[in-house]
C-alpha cells in the first residue's frame, strides 16, 4: 500500500505550483491521480465521465472518416485517449501550455498514458492553445474536423485572463478558422449551461447545443454534472 499522498512531481509553472499526487483509496485501494494549480484541485481520475463525453459528444456530431482532431488541454488524458477509440480518428494532436503536463505522459505516469503516447496517431504539443487559436492557419491541410477543449473551468471562470477572449465572438470566429469545412468544436465546462455563452456560440456556429453530462460523485453520495458545448462550423 502506498503513503496516503505520494507526490510524483511538483513543478513551479508559469500559472503557479503545479502538482501531480497519487492516493489510494482507503476502502477500494484504487490508485487515484490528482492534479492542484497552487491550491486548486484541477482534476482527479476519480471523475472523467466528462471529459471522455467531450470526445464522445465532439465526434458523434462529425461526419466522414479519416478524421484529425484537436485537443486543447492534456490534463490526465482521458479525453484524448477517448478520441483515439473512435475508428474513424487519422490523428489527434494535444496542445498543453505547460511542459510538465506533457512529460507525465511521456514518462508514462498515469493510467492512460502508455495507451495514448504509444498510439502512433498522438502528437504531443507544447503550446499555447488560445494563442494558436488566435492564429491564422497556415494552409488549408492543418484545419482539423474536430477540436475539444477542456483548459478553463468555464467561459466564465478562466484559468488565465488571457484565455477569457476566446469565448468572445471575435475568439471563437478566429477558433473556427482552423475548422475544416463543417467541423465540429466542443467545449467542456465545470458550470452549468450558460445561455448567454450559448448566444455568443450561436452566433458564430451552427447547431450549437448544451449537453449536461452527469456522473456519480463518491465523495458526496449524489450526482454532479458538467455540461459539454457542441457547436459546427457555419
Amino acid at each position: 500500500m502506498i503513503a496516503h499522498f505520494e507526490e510524483l512531481d511538483w513543478q513551479n509553472t508559469r500559472m503557479g505550483e503545479l502538482t501531480l499526487r497519487r492516493r489510494a483509496d482507503p476502502e477500494t485501494a484504487e490508485l487515484i491521480y490528482e492534479v492542484k494549480l497552487n491550491d486548486e484541485y484541477l482534476m482527479s481520475s476519480l471523475f472523467t465521465v466528462a471529459e471522455e463525453e467531450l470526445a464522445r459528444l465532439g465526434l458523434a456530431a462529425a461526419s466522414g472518416t479519416d478524421l484529425d482532431v484537436l485537443v486543447g488541454g492534456l490534463g490526465l488524458g482521458y479525453t484524448a485517449v477517448t478520441a483515439l477509440g473512435d475508428a474513424r480518428v487519422r490523428t489527434v494532436d494535444v496542445i498543453d501550455a505547460l511542459p510538465a503536463v506533457i512529460g507525465w505522459h511521456e514518462r508514462e505516469l498515469l493510467p492512460v498514458s502508455a495507451t495514448l503516447v504509444r498510439d502512433a496517431r498522438t502528437s504531443l504539443i507544447h503550446d499555447d492553445f488560445f494563442a494558436v487559436a488566435r492564429r491564422t492557419p497556415e494552409a488549408e491541410d492543418t484545419r482539423y474536423d474536430v477540436i475539444l477543449l477542456d483548459v478553463d473551468h468555464s467561459p466564465r471562470h478562466t484559468l488565465d485572463p488571457s484565455h477569457a477572449d476566446l469565448y468572445t465572438v471575435r475568439g471563437l470566429e478566429s477558433l473556427a478558422g482552423h475548422l475544416s469545412d463543417h467541423g465540429v468544436f466542443a467545449l467542456w465546462s465545470d458550470d452549468a449551461p450558460d445561455a448567454e455563452f450559448l448566444g455568443t456560440l450561436s452566433a458564430v456556429f451552427d447547431d450549437s447545443v448544451a449537453h449536461v453530462v452527469e456522473f456519480a460523485n463518491r465523495l458526496t453520495g449524489g450526482t454532479s454534472s458538467n455540461t459539454v458545448y457542441v457547436a459546427r462550423r457555419r
